[in-house]
């Protein structure tokens, strides 16, 4: 079987703005992969890491490179042999992706059961992101969003004003749980001040308080909320690490390079005692689909990506009462 692999750009306009401590974004621009036999057809999406210099263009290449080395193989061998030929990231995210997809449908099954889940995936309560803002515009962004019936709120920050970013929030919707994402902000504050006094304005976790690198700050941190590893987790080769400073890490399919990598880090975070969150990139419902998957056995789920665009693929996923399931 002559596997055909295609890869293009697509750009999709976010809904308003999207707003961290990184900077904004008015659209996201995805790399969307089709691998067939022929037959069938299996497709995957990934979102370049841009703190990791990925370009969607770059990402493009990566894949177009890897066409010639993967065609000859069939579609588990060639799954197997991108692990090797690709770097984790978006491109062996959105390749890996497409041949599972593609698997699935040669072995006329749904994809949870090709990989090795026990169950068909269930509903989920997805966490809506609160992007960056003044604490005005943070609280009524919350009021709007619990309206909509999303119960668990995910707060980005900043290091500065934190606090009063979190107490607009719990302002704009007392009944919400929150968690939130310090994005490496925390690395000159008194961490353990901090995750006390949010703590005490009902934050249940932290997301990558201190800058990569930095993780040893968190040592003898005596934090009564855990923290979880984001960017400090990229990979199975991170976990040892993270089993040393924090609670968690939060597994992203665009990070791992793909739902093997993503189902092998969840399968050892689990062994190891590490509370998980499965979260996303600005994606469509294409490129969360597989990331579901991993979630259903996540404590946080964080796949609001297909919602903050102004509009997603036909037969998206359905969000309704805060939870994520397919349509």
């Amino acid at each position: 079987m002559a596997l055909r692999i295609s890869a293009v750009v697509e750009r999709w306009p976010v809904a308003g703005q999207f707003i961290i401590a990184r900077g904004s974004k008015t659209h996201v621009d995805v790399l969307v992969v089709a691998v067939s036999d022929g037959t069938h057809t299996g497709m995957g999406e990934g979102t370049a890491i841009y703190y990791h210099g990925e370009s969607a263009e770059s990402c493009l290449k990566q894949v177009e490179d890897a066409i010639d080395a993967l065609i000859g193989f069939g579609v588990v061998e060639a799954r197997e042999v991108a692990q090797a030929l690709l770097p984790p990231g978006a491109a062996r995210n959105a390749l890996d992706c497409a041949l599972w997809d593609l698997q699935a449908k040669l072995a006329g099954q749904p994809l949870w059961r090709v990989a090795g889940l026990a169950e068909a995936p269930k509903p989920l309560q997805t966490a809506f992101t609160i992007s960056l803002g003044d604490p005005g515009t943070m609280e009524a962004d919350a009021a709007k969003a619990a309206a909509r019936g999303f119960s668990l709120l995910k707060l980005k920050l900043t290091g500065e004003g934190d606090r009063d970013r979190v107490a607009a929030v719990r302002k704009g919707a007392p009944a919400a749980r929150l968690i939130v994402d310090a994005n490496e902000s925390w690395g000159a504050l008194d961490i353990e001040a901090e995750a006390t006094a949010l703590a005490a304005l009902g934050v249940e976790m932290i997301e990558q308080p201190v800058p990569v690198g930095q993780d040893a700050l968190l040592a003898g941190v005596n934090s009564p909320v855990p923290f979880l590893a984001d960017e400090s987790c990229q990979s199975l080769d991170d976990i040892d690490l993270c089993v040393r400073y924090y609670d968690g890490i939060n597994i992203k399919l665009d990070k791992a390079g793909g739902l093997t990598m993503a189902l092998a880090m969840a399968r050892s975070a689990e062994a190891r005692g590490l509370k998980q969150m499965v979260g996303c990139m600005l994606s469509t419902s294409l490129g969360i689909a597989p990331a579901y998957l991993v979630a259903q056995g996540a404590d946080w789920v964080d796949l609001d990506g297909p919602i903050l665009l102004a509009e997603d693929r036909e037969d998206g996923f359905r969000f309704a009462g805060g939870t994520i399931q397919p349509s």
